[in-house]
């Protein structure tokens, strides 16, 4: 199989399972073929991102279409993207938009069609994960959080 075609199968299950929580580096190249560092390597090298930053772009995308179309509060967003922390999510959504969440929101809503309840928006998504978040180790950041730290504070992460 050709390098091109197995970093697709990676970015596939990104682009796939965007929301899950336990989607990590060791997961996606796994689908790839790849060990993780060999993965991290390669896929930037193809599409210009490590595949974390892909998979919080992607996530947020996602809350950009959620804030704009549903009536959900920004944390219920923030778990529902995939995100373990609020603070992560807004940090990258700035970065990414400009804007913050709330802000966002206001300049975006009422473009359109008007929100969807939230208790709809909920039953559409698979509920609120709050037993998958349960079921995952204690302090485990989800995959793509900790490159949206390091790029939040490039001075934390060049003491590590």
């Amino acid at each position: 199989m050709d390098k091109m075609r197995q970093l697709r199968l990676g970015k596939d299950a990104m682009d796939r399972d965007w929301a899950e929580p336990e989607l990590d580096l060791g997961v996606v190249a796994a689908h790839a073929g790849y060990s993780r560092y060999h993965f991290i390597r390669a896929f930037k090298e193809a599409y210009g991102e490590t595949p974390g930053q892909y998979l919080t772009h992607r996530r947020i995308e996602r809350a950009e279409e959620m804030l704009r179309s549903a009536d959900l509060s920004v944390t219920e967003i923030c778990h529902l993207v995939g995100f373990s922390s609020l603070g992560s999510f807004s940090a990258g959504f700035k970065a990414r938009t400009g804007l913050t969440p709330s802000e966002y929101r206001a300049e975006h809503v009422g473009r359109g069609a008007a929100l969807i309840p939230g208790c709809y928006a909920m039953l559409w998504a698979g509920g609120f994960p709050t037993a998958t978040l349960k079921k995952r180790r204690a302090g485990r950041p989800v995959y793509g959080d900790r490159d949206q730290q390091e790029a939040a504070s490039p001075d934390r992460s060049a003491e590590s």
